[in-house]
């Protein structure tokens, strides 16, 4: 399957190539964008270019997606959105998302993620149609949590000690949508 490539009002999602090797430093060499993150800030362009081939494969293997979140006005790369893992027989699915500092605040986060939700939710991906999406956040993670829940993920709960990256366990606040409820979210 060709990797898919998705419009929005201000942005093109579609997939990260060597070409984003210096956008993807610069994104992940941020401590800001990076303080939720289970990696740690990057400290060099090759960091970045390793991480480009690991979500490429991850696709071609039909694992998880990740596209890169490009401003429709340019083509310039301010983050990334996808599912970080599926399970097509349990129609679920795992998301992530990341923006660069400069574009927080604008709403890219939301349509980006909203948009990727509803070729989810359609059955436009190779893992098929998803029922269920599960976002985790860390404490802390305060607009992570409004975006999820401006997009009608509910909190489901905390799972103690799910994470341990940084030196240090982290408990992670569990969110899921399912795909019923994301079209009352589309009305908002």
């Amino acid at each position: 399957m060709n990797f898919p490539t998705i419009k929005t009002q201000r942005l093109v999602l579609n997939e990260l190539t060597e070409n984003d090797t210096d956008s993807i430093y610069k994104l992940f060499s941020d401590d800001k964008v990076v303080e939720f993150y289970d990696l740690d800030v990057f400290s060099s362009s090759t960091q970045a270019s390793d991480l480009i081939a690991f979500l490429v494969k991850r696709f071609t293997e039909q694992q998880g997606i990740r596209w890169a979140i490009r401003l429709d006005t340019n083509g310039k790369l301010i983050g990334t959105c996808g599912f970080n893992s599926w399970m097509p027989k349990m129609q679920t699915a795992v998301i992530g998302y990341d923006l660069m500092k400069g574009f927080w605040g604008q709403g890219f986060a939301a349509e980006a993620v909203e948009a990727i939700l509803q070729e989810g939710f359609k059955g436009g991906l190779p893992c098929g149609k998803l029922n269920r999406v599960q976002a985790d956040t860390v404490k802390g993670n305060i607009a992570s949590e409004k975006l999820l829940k401006k997009l009608g993920f509910v909190e489901e709960g905390v799972r103690r000690q799910a994470g341990y990256w940084k030196g240090q366990y982290h408990d992670l606040k569990c969110y899921g949508l399912i795909r019923t409820d994301f079209s009352g979210a589309n009305s908002r």
